[in-house]
């Protein structure tokens, strides 16, 4: 079962990484903010792309979910941490801090 404190340590081993606050949340980012922690620390929103958040859903509908409006329909993706297993949220991560690098890194492979 995966924690906040997990996906926090998990984040921050991303290479570039680092935490703001955003509005309520705790926001994880590089070039841009890729996943942002609930207060509460049960829950977390992800962003994916709209086809990687469809297949989260299909496969793991007890885990992930779209967030409820328009950034949902983006990719931004809600997950139920203690529905996902470290390897899970440790993957999770590392798609949307991919999609968060900036440009130049991503073209070059440098990750």
């Amino acid at each position: 079962m995966a924690t906040a404190a997990k996906l926090r340590e998990l984040a921050l081993s991303l290479e570039g990484t680092t935490e703001t606050p955003h509005f309520d949340r705790a926001a994880f980012r590089v070039a841009r903010n890729y996943v942002t922690l609930a207060p509460d620390g049960l829950t977390a929103n992800f962003k994916f792309t709209p086809d990687e958040q469809e297949l989260k859903c299909l496969t793991a509908p007890e885990a992930f979910s779209p967030v409820p409006n328009a950034w949902g329909r983006q990719g931004w993706t809600t997950a139920v941490l203690a529905e996902l297993e470290d390897d899970e949220l440790a993957a999770a991560l590392e798609t949307a801090w991919r999609h968060a690098l900036p440009k130049q890194k991503r073209r070059k492979g440098a990750v």
